[in-house]
């Protein structure tokens, strides 16, 4: 039998208001852990706050705060260790993928960008290694995405952001598995999410059709035919966070219906 059980763990999952994020927060509290997120949208963190898993000691517990600023990061930090406690499981989660042309974009562009999506998650990571190392225990996953190895051009430092996600990780895999603490990718290709229903209303709207289309017209490039679900990707969350992962260290786990063509 798999050993799925987060009872008496802590877990952070950043950027959870919405999708990938508010899935794994769910997931990981329905398997007895206790979850930490946090978010910028008030609304959001109250309504995912309110979550109670069907069964089993975990629960969820919301924290405003914005991710690129420094202070809001450490004062997060700091609360989840004094009122829940140190954190065993760390879910860097928190991202943008705003689409522009590179001509336009200004240095500013990039470097705020770079801080959500990159520095966020090394602010976290070097905040929480020291527990989890004292402990010989410690999980830490980066929700990259399948454009960290296919990049496109509209997505272009969406992409660097990802793909420095994904050699941080390796790099800390290296470094910290003799600790017991295994840092890994997730890989997540198409998935409906709230970033995906933007961007098709927003294709559809310039290609005068509806977004239901534009699904449809992706997914012939998915060889399941389908868009995955947030909940898909918030499975591979809890799996690597588990004892089920104990000897997974380093990787990425590509969880995008057979997309990549990569090796």
């Amino acid at each position: 039998m798999l050993d799925m059980d987060l009872s008496g763990r802590v877990a952070l999952v950043t950027g959870a208001s919405k999708g990938i994020g508010n899935a794994s927060v769910r997931l990981l509290a329905d398997h007895g852990a206790q979850v930490a997120f946090c978010a910028r949208g008030p609304e959001a963190v109250i309504k995912l706050s309110a979550y109670r898993p069907p069964s089993g000691p975990g629960a969820v517990h919301g924290y405003f705060g914005d991710m690129t600023e420094v202070d809001a990061i450490e004062e997060i930090l700091e609360m989840v260790a004094a009122q829940i406690g140190p954190i065993d499981i760390l879910v860097n989660n928190v991202g943008a993928s705003p689409s522009r042309n590179f001509l336009y974009m200004s240095d500013d562009d990039w470097t705020s960008l770079h801080e959500l999506n990159v520095m966020s998650a090394v602010r976290c990571t070097r905040a929480c290694l020291p527990h989890m190392r004292e402990q010989k225990w410690g999980r830490i996953i980066m929700i990259a995405s399948g454009a960290a190895f296919s990049p496109n051009a509209a997505l272009i430092d969406y992409a660097a952001t990802k793909a420095a996600m994904v050699a941080t990780a390796k790099a800390l895999a290296g470094k910290y598995g003799a600790d017991n603490v295994l840092t890994n990718t997730i890989i997540p290709g198409l998935i409906r999410t709230d970033m995906w229903e933007r961007a098709a209303a927003e294709i559809a709207e310039a290609n005068d059709t509806d977004a239901e289309a534009i699904f449809a017209r992706n997914s012939t490039g998915v060889p399941q035919g389908r868009y995955g679900t947030a909940e898909e990707v918030a499975a591979g969350v809890v799996f690597l966070a588990s004892g089920a992962a104990n000897y997974i260290n380093g990787s990425c786990l590509t969880i995008d219906g057979g997309v990549a063509s990569y090796i």
